[in-house]
């Protein structure tokens, strides 16, 4: 298991250098950085701002599919106060299927989008149940497959088309057999886009002599690193758009000033440093204002004033040290972009997406009751359980006639999961370390390491699918088209899954588990015997908590006969014989 660890945080530390996010590179004017200076300057100038959309433009069905999509039709639907557009894949019942009376929800697992439930005609859980009558939905969840930003239909059509460009571009480049450069990953997974930034500047070597001293900045070299530092420090002081909490911001902010304390490690100029940095750490501990926003665009200029200082004039000489400088700022401020980028967590999932998603299919579909029918594997079912708990808790009734969950749980505690993995990051600084897990250019990168000999990275394969359950061209492609980026956000709040109480809400201060007993929704739920990312034993966990007379759990799989892992109770050879009649059944007895 430490081994195993070990690894998995290797491959991490590989991805999240490899796949370097690009700064912007504008070059403030001086005009520009005065405005910094002054205690008018707005704190607003430096706020991320959603901007508002016309709800007669935005596109409901997309006419012209990306050919990523295999679905009947692609829908979108939008979000409350939100940038983000969700893709719904529909599949239309068979003319020959029963008559069905409640559509059907598919949600996917974390960092996963609709493939996983449509690999090919002859291998789909969603062409099953369209073709068992059900009018099928597979929702993905902000940034999961063609889920997009836009403000308008033609952006995002434009978007979705170019998010199916690029997953079919990775899965021809890890096909290959070659491991893709930073640059290839960059263009896949859409982390930046190549003509909104430019390639980062490259950090110089501390202590390098390159044969004469380096000059001293200019006027001009000046006011960029001091309209750069300001911008950087106001963006802590401000939350980072909210994305940061206040203590969170703290250990971002003292990141950064150890950073610079680096630089000028084991000079004169360190005493200094010291000083400002104490009056910048109190600064930005204080609730942003103008007047703050001031007192931080001096403390700036008093900062560079010690850089330029240690550079001219300090013995030895710190040589390249702007540049060094310079390139602390623009590493930091990728991690603030990144973390703004992937902003979101479980609760803007299931208070926000599902939701909308739910709203959206009965509007379209029409049940006579006003409900539908939900699958959720993995952290899908997770999110069906939070939803079962939180209407429980507040004594309403979901728009859930049945839910079948498959390999989730609301606590870990108790199971020997391999998503122990993730507890690392469960401390803040070590998630904000790593503010995205890119786990698509993770396992696109080690594909060839896994699929061929002498199969170094092979143990990855066995937490997704058991020894032969699989087709090896389906599984090849469930590793390279079925996942995406993961935020530090949602990892953080998923971890809660593995502290006493279970899972609960980004507060903290509501447990799912507390409440899951008050539902009244009948729930099927399934664990696979060989899943060790989602034993049985925590499957067993959260359905004791169910009523007994509205819960139902089958166990897949035992030893000496068909083993099932996370991924085959959905796209394994023999769910389509053991797993899938299995849902039917329960499923037809609540579709009434």
């Amino acid at each position: 298991m430490a081994s195993i660890q070990s690894d998995v945080l290797s491959a991490l530390h590989i991805a999240s250098s490899t796949i370097r996010l690009l700064a912007p590179n504008s070059v403030p004017s001086r005009a520009t950085a005065c405005r910094l200076r002054f205690p008018s300057l707005s704190p607003s100038l430096f706020r991320l701002r959603a901007f508002s959309t016309d709800a007669a433009d935005l596109i409901v069905k997309l006419p012209d599919k990306p050919s990523i999509c295999t679905a009947d039709e692609l829908h979108y639907v939008s979000v409350n106060n939100s940038v983000w557009r969700l893709a719904l894949w529909r599949y239309h019942p068979s003319p020959q299927a029963p008559s069905r009376n409640h559509p059907l929800l598919l949600l996917s697992g974390v960092g996963t989008n609709a493939i996983g439930y449509d690999l090919s005609p002859e291998s789909s859980f969603a062409r099953y149940m369209s073709g068992q009558g059900f009018e099928t939905w597979i929702l993905e969840l902000r940034g999961a497959g063609l889920s997009v930003k836009g403000s308008t239909s033609e952006d995002v059509k434009q978007s979705a088309h170019a998010k199916s460009d690029q997953m079919k571009a990775a899965s021809e480049i890890a096909r290959n057999g070659t491991l893709p450069s930073g640059k290839d990953l960059n263009n896949i997974y859409n982390v930046v886009s190549e003509s909104e930034f430019s390639s980062a500047i490259e950090e110089s070597e501390s202590g390098a002599v390159n044969g004469e001293l380096t000059r001293f900045a200019t006027v001009w070299d000046e006011t960029k690193l001091v309209t750069r530092l300001t911008e950087t420090l106001m963006r802590l002081s401000e939350r980072v758009s909210g994305f940061l909490s206040e203590s969170q911001s703290k250990v971002m902010s003292t990141k950064l000033l150890d950073q610079i304390s680096k630089l000028l490690m084991d000079s004169s100029l360190f005493e200094r440093f010291n000083e400002i940095r104490g009056k910048l750490s109190a600064l930005l501990e204080t609730r942003q204002n103008s007047g703050i926003a001031g007192q931080i665009g001096d403390l700036s200029e008093k900062l560079v004033d010690i850089i330029e200082e240690g550079q001219r004039s300090v013995s030895p000489p710190l040589f390249n040290l702007q540049e060094r400088f310079f390139s602390t700022l623009e590493d930091f401020q990728k991690q603030l972009d990144l973390m703004v980028m992937y902003d979101w967590d479980l609760d803007h999932y299931l208070e926000e997406d599902v939701p909308a998603a739910i709203e959206y299919i009965i509007k379209e579909s029409n049940p006579k009751d006003g409900k539908l029918l939900a699958i959720g594997h993995s952290m899908g079912g997770i999110l069906l359980y939070a939803m079962l708990s939180r209407f429980g808790f507040e004594g309403k009734e979901p728009r859930l006639g049945a839910v079948v969950t498959l390999a989730s749980s609301l606590d870990y505690t108790s199971s020997k999961s391999t998503l122990k993995l993730l507890l690392p990051l469960a401390d803040p600084a070590q998630a904000l370390n790593v503010p995205v897990v890119p786990l698509g250019a993770m396992l696109a990168a080690a594909y060839p390491l896994s699929s061929r000999p002498p199969y170094v990275l092979s143990w990855l394969n066995t937490l997704i699918s058991a020894e032969d359950m699989m087709d090896p061209e389906l599984l090849k492609k469930l590793v390279l088209n079925n996942f995406c980026t993961i935020p530090a956000k949602l990892i953080l709040q998923l971890t809660t899954a593995f502290r006493d109480r279970g899972l609960c809400n980004r507060n903290g201060n509501f447990f799912y588990k507390d409440h899951l007993h008050k539902s009244k929704v009948p729930v099927l739920a399934i664990a696979g015997d060989y899943d060790l990312i989602c034993p049985p034993e925590a499957v067993q966990e959260t359905v004791k908590l169910i009523p007994e007379h509205l819960a139902t759990y089958k166990l897949f799989g035992q030893p000496g006969g068909p083993r099932y892992a996370h991924y085959d109770l959905v796209g394994g050879r023999l769910a389509v014989e053991q797993v899938y009649p299995c849902i039917i059944e329960f499923l037809n007895q609540h579709d009434k």
